[in-house]
């Protein structure tokens, strides 16, 4: 992000908030004049001790409610991505899409997501991370709004494109926002509110786009449910105060040490202190230039090329794809509708949840660098897995972008059965029409053929479950591994002073390389195979499983200083 002038970040500091305090005969703290406020709290301890109580009470309730507020920023980032794969089965039959507009429609979002990261830093230096959390959610409301009174691609890709800048504005803002009204004990538990909040809103993405599945326009419905979360966090922000940081970077001292002391509830000392606290971290970031990141000065260079090459390998391991063209995938490998695909699909959205309550739990213990081991093993094994099962299928299955309806009302199933399209009352949704003239060739003949037609069947239905048992796998080892872990990593390899800006360079790194992909997968499919796909995914995995080992730090149980101090010597 651009970094503020040196006069503005020194001069509010050395002249407003140069409080040194002379230290009492406890050595602790400022000495002050008793005043007969603090004469008669003091002649009455137990008067004095409800009071902090209550203020601290109400302290925490005010915590609770913004991070709350800002934690919902990740739940509309999760639920536009979980809904963008059971959309596209609707709109890709409405409006009869290439594989070409197809990526356009789901790229799209990622395109917003990337402008904003590229332009966004001003806005959240300027005008703060609150404002900027209004603004986004303002722009997921317009976006939204645009979305659902849609009826072409353009009107689509513009929708998308806006949404796109909303979220990401809206993660970044929230993450700082969180991070900088959270006191230092909490601050892991609140950042990591977030993350919850995002996988959560990928189950509501996913399940909201089945609901509406079968509906006329239920398109419609599914982007237009992205609204009232924003407005809830309009709502509630509109009452909420701007970051204490903010406000010290601002020059506002004072505001700043108000609202620390009613986030805080505890005692002066402690608000003083914070300040002071808040004010050396942004002297420190002062004193850093951007260019700093790509020297040799502490490693620099090679910490950023790590923290690059890891956010690439998370994008390169294909999640982003398997999330997006969830439905269209699973179509593809046998689930027999566009419902019941999407149904499917659901599953992914509930084993991101559950994938990671575990490493939010368990992070601290076990560390980042052995989850993210334990992850990129499973997640190779099990798209080299489905690799497999695509190829066991005997099909030449190359597109996952063409409905699978073949000429007469039959659907082509994609493990080379032909397949009557399912009437209403039929109770076998494998029956096939076997040409007239070998029921001339006796009875006996025709059990043959029937079994030999009902075994493929029965094969066609395994090899559907053992693809989808693969994707969840794939999946839940994701969630516990990259998805969380990745941020950890970069929020502990970058020393302070640089650590935002870093993380700056780093995200757009990560939306630019989940642009590319995304916007090529169908294309790429279409071209090599599903098969090939999977198994340059799976390498792909091995490929981190091996960078983790040699290229990423053990930051278990380490502070942060002794972590910096390590790789600046490396």
């Amino acid at each position: 992000m651009p970094e503020s002038s040196e006069k503005k970040a020194n001069d509010p500091f050395t002249r407003t908030l140069n409080i040194r305090g002379t230290a009492g005969s406890s050595g602790r703290g400022l000495t002050m004049e008793p005043t007969s406020e603090t004469k008669n709290l003091t002649s009455n301890p137990s008067e004095t001790q409800t009071l902090e109580q209550q203020s601290s009470t109400g302290g925490r309730w005010l915590l609770l409610v913004a991070a709350g507020a800002a934690s919902l920023s990740g739940l509309m980032l999760g639920y536009e991505m979980g809904l963008t794969s059971g959309v596209l089965l609707q709109l890709r039959g409405l409006l009869s899409l290439t594989c070409r507009q197809q990526e356009l429609l789901v790229s799209s979002h990622l395109l917003g997501a990337l402008l904003i990261c590229l332009a966004g830093g001003p806005v959240l230096d300027r005008y703060g991370r609150r404002w900027s959390l209004l603004l986004s959610a303002g722009l997921v409301v317009g976006g939204s709004v645009v979305l659902t009174a849609s009826s072409s691609l353009v009107a689509f890709a513009l929708g998308r494109v806006v949404v796109g800048m909303g979220t990401s504005l809206s993660g970044t803002a929230a993450c700082l926002y969180i991070a900088e009204i959270s006191p230092r004990e909490r601050r892991g538990l609140l950042v990591t509110l977030y993350e919850l909040m995002l996988v959560v809103g990928v189950m509501l993405g996913f399940g909201c786009s089945y609901a509406f599945a079968a509906l006329p326009s239920g398109w419609a419905y599914t982007f237009g449910l992205a609204i009232p979360p924003a407005l809830l966090q309009i709502a509630a922000l509109l009452f909420l105060p701007p970051s204490p940081r903010f406000l010290v970077s601002r020059g506002k001292v004072q505001r700043a040490r108000v609202v620390l002391a009613r986030m805080r509830g505890g005692t002066e000392e402690h608000v003083e202190k914070e300040l002071m606290d808040i004010r050396t971290g942004l002297k420190e970031e002062s004193e850093h230039s951007f260019w700093e990141l790509f020297s040799s000065k502490a490693n620099l260079r090679s910490r950023l090329l790590t923290g690059v090459t890891l956010v690439f390998l998370q994008q390169a391991t294909g999640q982003p794809n398997i999330l997006s063209y969830a439905s269209p995938l699973l179509r593809s490998v046998g689930f027999a509708s566009d419902a019941a695909a999407t149904l499917a699909s659901t599953g992914f959205g509930v084993v991101k949840v559950v994938g990671t309550i575990p490493a939010v739990l368990l992070v601290d213990r076990v560390g980042p660098r052995s989850f993210l081991c334990g992850g990129a093993v499973a997640m190779g094994l099990s798209l080299a897995a489905l690799g497999a099962l695509t190829l066991q299928s005997h099909t030449n299955l190359t597109s996952l972008c063409k409905s699978h309806t073949g000429p007469n009302g039959t659907t082509q199933a994609p493990w080379g059965l032909n397949q009557t399209a399912v009437q209403p009352g039929s109770g076998d949704v494998f029956a096939t029409d076997l040409p007239h003239q070998w029921n001339s060739e006796g009875s006996q003949r025709a059990d043959r053929e029937d079994h030999g037609v009902g075994g493929a069947a029965v094969g066609a239905s395994l090899l559907k479950w053992a693809s989808l048992i693969s994707l969840l796998v794939y999946v839940a080892a994701f969630s516990v591994s990259l998805g969380p872990m990745v941020y950890v990593v970069l929020s502990e390899i970058f020393p302070m002073g640089v650590r935002g800006r870093a993380v700056s360079v780093v995200s757009a790194v990560n939306w630019a390389t989940n642009l590319l992909i995304s916007m090529t997968f169908l294309t790429t499919t279409e071209k090599f195979g599903v098969a090939n796909v999977m198994f340059l995914y799976a390498a792909m995995s091995f490929v981190l499983l091996l960078f983790v080992i040699f290229c990423v730090p053990d930051t278990k149980g380490r502070t942060l200083e002794e972590i910096s101090k390590e790789l600046a010597k490396k």
